[in-house]
This record gives structure tokens, C-alpha cells and sequence, in this order.
């Protein structure tokens, strides 16, 4: 856990010098997620869904707070970062795939690998704890937390592509989701949310599991890990 604290610190501090590289206006940014309907949704369903595990003095010993906290954990591994997380950076990516924003989507490569491996530490905790505390989490519920996902997840692509960049859609980016969503549900041995949903961003996962290695003689390479400190070269 330590070193995903790191790590988030580490994206916060990244984020901050894309915005601020580009030339951003840092207010207005950091603002969107007040006034922008389709970003503060997510917003307040990750505040229901997790503050109330959030506690200090959460009990994990009493049945309910245990069952209370895996429903968070699940949200948070599976849907917060294993998907929200994991399908936001495809616009840019999509962008770098025709030459543009390289150094922001190379940035946000590292950081999309940092959270596929968040997603899977978190999947594997609630797993586990399911299976050794012989846990049924209520199957009704999970699916209600896939659809208001879904539901969010669609708004909000809705207000980021109401004008298509060439070779990404909203369908694009509300199936690639659905399909990630079906893969996270396996991984928790969950039923499929979305049966029948199809990859439709075939090349996302290739930027998940992109190879830091570089050929020394030809570029230099960017780890933004490497002595803590952030390169565009």
C-alpha cells in the first residue's frame, strides 16, 4: 500500500507538469470536476461508494463492516481503477497514435500500468478475503454498481466526444468499457455486467503493457520513476 501512495503522488505530480507544459489554464482545470455535471457524477459515486469505508474506526470484525468495506473495495479495484481509470486515458492515446501528444500519452502510459497493477492488487485483496472469511457479496447489488458505472461512464464520454476526434467515438469508448468491465468481472468471479460486449479499442491493452526498454543509441528513455524526476526527450 506504501508504494501505491507513492506512486499516486507520483501521477498527481505528473498530471501537473502535462497541465502546466501545455499551457493549460491550471484554474479552470482543476475546476472541471465542479462544474462539469459529467465529471462531477463520478466524482460523488466514488465519494458514496467509498468515504464510508474510509474510517479509522471501521470495525472489519463485525460481518456488515466487512461486507460494507469488500462492496468499496470492489468498486475502487474493479470499476474506479480497473476501469474508469483504465479506459480514461484513450482519447489521448488514440491522439498519439496518429503523432500527436506523445510526451503527454508517454507520461500517461506509465501511469495506466501503475493502475493495471492497482486494479489487480485490489481484485486479488477482495478475493481473497472473500474466500478465507466465506463472504457472499449480494449479486443484486454488484449489478447495480456495474450499470450506475456504465451509466456514468456513458454521460461522461457523451461530454468528452459530443464532437469525434478522427478514429474515436463515444460507441468506441462506451463499448471498450463494457468490454473491460466483462474482464474485471471475471477476474472476480462475477457474471458478465455486459454480455456479448466486443473490444472495440483492440490496441488499448498494448499501452497498458508497453516495454519501458529503449534502444540507448536512438532516444533517451523516460521512466518518470527514474531518480523521481519527469522527462519530454
Amino acid at each position: 500500500q506504501a508504494r501505491q501512495v507513492y506512486e499516486e503522488a507520483l501521477h498527481t505530480w505528473t498530471y501537473q507538469h502535462c497541465i502546466e507544459t501545455i499551457g493549460l489554464d491550471q484554474g479552470e482545470i482543476y475546476n472541471r470536476y465542479r462544474v462539469v455535471p459529467e465529471i462531477n457524477q463520478k466524482i460523488q459515486i466514488a465519494n458514496r461508494r467509498l468515504n464510508s469505508v474510509l474510517r479509522a474506526d471501521i470495525d472489519l470484525r463485525d460481518r456488515d463492516e466487512l461486507e460494507n468495506f469488500l462492496m468499496a473495495y470492489t468498486f475502487f479495484g474493479g470499476i474506479f481503477e480497473g476501469c474508469w481509470f483504465y479506459n480514461g486515458f484513450s482519447p489521448i492515446f488514440a491522439l498519439q497514435r496518429r503523432g500527436l501528444m506523445k510526451g503527454t500519452a508517454e507520461q500517461f502510459q506509465y501511469i495506466m500500468r501503475d493502475e493495471v497493477l492497482h486494479a489487480s492488487f485490489g481484485i486479488r485483496v477482495v478475493k481473497q478475503i472473500i474466500k478465507e472469511e466465506e463472504v457472499t457479496l449480494d449479486p443484486k447489488a454488484i449489478r447495480e454498481m456495474w450499470e450506475e458505472a456504465d451509466a456514468a461512464e456513458s454521460a461522461y464520454a457523451g461530454y468528452i466526444l459530443r464532437d469525434p476526434i478522427l478514429g474515436y467515438s463515444k460507441e468506441d469508448h462506451i463499448g471498450q468499457f463494457r468490454f473491460i468491465a466483462n474482464r474485471r468481472a471475471r477476474q472476480l468471479d462475477h457474471e458478465e455486467p455486459f454480455p456479448g460486449a466486443e473490444c472495440t479499442l483492440p490496441w488499448l491493452d498494448e499501452q497498458a503493457n508497453m516495454r519501458k526498454e529503449k534502444n540507448f543509441f536512438e532516444t533517451t528513455v523516460t521512466e518518470y520513476q527514474t531518480g523521481g524526476a519527469l522527462s519530454w526527450d
